[in-house]
């Protein structure tokens, strides 16, 4: 058996971390910190934490919400933990994956994080497709005006007119400057 780490949070200054503290006592080495679960990344002790933990170590947690606040977050932690062969317990939920019927609980909420990514991302794409039936139009401004592209269009084909040069002119990179020429040259041409 490897490692007990153990992870405490509390989110607001105000919190304290003593009662989350005395029952990670058995704990070989404790991460703790405060602040809020928005993101993994915004916790740096538990992204240590995550590093530290080996093959047969435990993570060691007193609620599941101090580890992660939504289902998806706990779901990337969880496929984290698993591909480094690392058991989760989660001590006031009873989540022990040490244990056949913990390793259940674990999975279910790994297949139901990954049921809630795919909804998300299922929901974004009908977003997109129908902001884009609106005319919504994604990504950044153009540069340039339309009498601007068709003046380019007109200097890219002068062969008194170098790439480089139309690019500084327009301030654009030459790949821009080629883009523009080629898409604007293949939807006349269609």
């Amino acid at each position: 058996m490897g490692m007990r780490v153990g992870y405490a949070r509390v989110s607001s200054a105000g919190q304290k971390l003593d009662m989350q503290l005395d029952k990670l006592e058995d704990c070989d080495r404790v991460y703790y910190e405060k602040a809020s679960a928005s993101s993994t990344t915004s916790r740096p002790e538990l992204l240590k934490a995550m590093d530290f933990v080996r093959d047969d170590d435990v993570l060691v947690v007193t609620k599941r919400d101090r580890l992660a606040r939504s289902v998806v977050d706990m779901a990337m932690i969880i496929t984290r933990l698993q591909e480094k062969e690392v058991d989760l317990v989660v001590l006031d939920q009873g989540i022990d994956t040490t244990t056949m019927y913990g390793r259940l609980q674990f999975n279910i909420l790994t297949s139901i994080g990954e049921f809630e990514r795919e909804i998300i991302k299922e929901r974004s794409r009908e977003g997109r497709e129908k902001a884009i039936a609106n005319g919504v139009k994604f990504g950044a401004p153009q540069k340039l005006s339309e009498t601007e592209i068709a003046q380019l269009i007109r200097d890219y084909e002068s062969p008194d007119v170098s790439k480089k040069n139309l690019a500084e002119f327009y301030g654009l990179s030459r790949s821009s400057v080629y883009r523009i020429y080629k898409e604007r040259c293949q939807n006349v041409s269609d």
